[in-house]
């Protein structure tokens, strides 16, 4: 049976590149972004995709599109950066931030289409937040909603990273969908990077984006110790003014990967050594975009334009929701709908 998808906030497509891996044939994904449109274009030509301000567009004309048949999946990462740890710095209290409303432009899409079954990804702090609340409490109306934050480590994902994970079923399918269990499947940066060429003699232009240092910069990246070392392993001398003040946080940043053990989360700054322990575990460098897609489990074939920013690609790869998690929760959900079908 042919199971059909839509992806909301679909970014350059990590979440659908997991939901046609795992049967989903993904009809439409809208997205504002024209750099996130254009990547996703590249790698799912089949898929009808809306550059479109989502809280501009009108449900009947995403019915037009389907040409009136129910999805039987409606999956979305709403952007919430207001209550991203990094945003909240540990306060209890989202940042403001005026994406963290939404969330209700996905509850508005499922009371429209009413899909059979949801899915929606997003960052732990969203859990707190009242408006979440409130966008479950109407989804319990027509659905068995089911929310869980789990560690991606655990499903194959070679970095530490938490996510919110939200499902649902429409009450009349009775269906007991819950969030996927973790696989226990562990991959390390080793196992992730470590085959891969060098920047220097690769033919894949994705590989060769990294980050260029200035001459300051190249001598910490070559003084912080192989395989794990940071900014507080390195001579007095080296350390940047900056780092000296007393209660610094963010001590990862000019950091280096451990080989053998899970990257920490590949952030939109993963092209920075400034924002992050995002240096080569041998090589004095910052990873590049390739490998950095990698970490977060893309195809080792996935295309990224080369003709926009560093900056941006970072954007598109750190982002996104990786293909492999999403792969096993959709295929979690597809083995729900055979149950309903059977």
């Amino acid at each position: 049976m042919r199971y059909t998808a839509i992806d909301l906030f679909s970014g350059c497509g990590g979440l659908s590149e997991g939901l046609k891996q795992a049967g989903f044939s993904v009809e439409l994904a809208v997205e504002i972004d024209p750099d996130a449109v254009n990547t996703y274009k590249l790698n799912h030509p089949e898929t009808t995709v809306l550059q479109e301000d989502i809280r501009k567009l009108k449900i009947k004309d995403v019915k037009k599109i389907l040409i009136g048949k129910r999805p039987h999946l409606l999956a979305g990462c709403p952007p919430c950066q207001g209550f991203s740890s990094m945003k909240r710095l540990n306060r209890k209290k989202a940042a403001p931030d005026e994406r963290n409303d939404l969330i209700m432009e996905f509850l508005r899409f499922v009371k429209g289409l009413k899909p059979a079954t949801i899915m929606m990804e997003n960052v732990p702090g969203l859990k707190d937040y009242d408006l979440f609340k409130e966008m479950c409490d109407e989804l319990k109306k027509y659905y068995t909603v089911n929310v869980e934050i789990v560690d991606i480590q655990s499903y194959g994902v070679p970095q530490r990273r938490k996510r919110l994970v939200l499902v649902g079923a429409l009450k009349t399918l009775k269906l007991e969908l819950k969030v996927a269990e973790g696989t226990g499947e562990r991959k390390t940066v080793r196992d992730t990077i470590g085959g891969i060429e060098s920047v220097q003699g690769t033919d894949d232009p994705v590989h060769g984006i990294t980050a260029n240092h200035t001459q300051k910069v190249k001598e910490i990246i070559t003084k912080t110790p192989k395989n794990g070392g940071s900014r507080t392993d390195l001579p007095a001398e080296f350390i940047l003014k900056c780092h000296k003040r007393e209660n610094v946080g963010f001590k990862d940043v000019y950091g280096r990967l451990r080989w053998d053990d899970y990257s920490s989360t590949i952030t939109s700054g993963c092209l920075n050594p400034s924002k992050g322990r995002f240096l080569h575990p041998e090589e004095n460098r910052v990873i590049s975009a390739r490998e950095a897609s990698l970490l977060q489990t893309f195809p080792p074939d996935y295309r990224f334009p080369t003709n926009i920013s560093k900056t941006s690609i970072a954007l598109l790869i750190g982002n996104a929701l990786p293909p492999k998690f999403s792969y096993i929760q959709s295929k979690n959900i597809i083995s729900h709908l055979e149950k309903y079908r059977d």
